[in-house]
């Protein structure tokens, strides 16, 4: 049980129950966990409490943060239930999104990672495709940008056009005066832009 406990803190585990930890043939740490009580048969998209449908697709790998040189996966069932206002749908797990294959935290590393490096120096030292990391950048940010308000406390801006590529191609851009933030982007100079 002490182990359990260890692990679970280790790999950063708030709201799952690490029912056992294996290295498999690959040399990868493989945890095998499930929620706790009060997280799961919850729908994966309105976190409703809902009734079991069927197995799902079975059991599935979430990638993990590594320790040290070891890949880190984490391993569940993925059972469907049946939500009343979502229809048939795979149980949320807390520490995923629907439909990912990394975990959150895995998420955010990458996205701070790519922030602060290049997209294939951040997919090296990951190991990941080059592809998956555009992919995890657009995720976070599409979370970040729905939980905050780019134009809160807005009180000066600048509007700029910089070309790119040959052929006069621009950019419009909108930054936030004060704080140097960037608060808009898009292709095109026209009028409807």
């Amino acid at each position: 049980m002490q182990n359990r406990i260890v692990w679970a803190r280790l790999l950063g585990l708030k709201d799952a129950v690490v029912e056992d930890v294996v290295l498999d043939a690959d040399g990868q740490i493989v945890a095998h966990v499930r929620p706790v009580a009060r997280q799961a048969l919850r729908c994966s998209r309105c976190l409703r409490r809902c009734r079991r449908y069927d197995r799902g697709s079975g059991r599935r790998r979430w990638r993990h943060l590594d320790a040290g040189t070891l890949m880190v996966h984490l391993e569940a069932d993925a059972p469907r239930v049946s939500c009343p206002t979502c229809g048939v749908v795979t149980c949320h797990t807390p520490w995923a999104r629907a439909g990912a294959g990394h975990t959150l935290d895995f998420d955010h590393q990458v996205a701070w990672l790519a922030t602060n490096t290049s997209k294939t120096a951040t997919a090296t030292l990951i190991r990941i495709a080059w592809r998956t990391v555009g992919a995890i950048v657009t995720r976070v940010w599409a979370d970040i940008d729905a939980c905050t308000d780019r134009f809160a406390n807005v009180r000066r801006i600048g509007i700029d056009e910089i070309s790119y590529k040959k052929g006069h191609r621009y950019l419009t851009v909108v930054v936030d005066h004060d704080t140097g933030r960037l608060l808009w982007a898009a292709v095109g100079q026209d009028a409807e832009t």
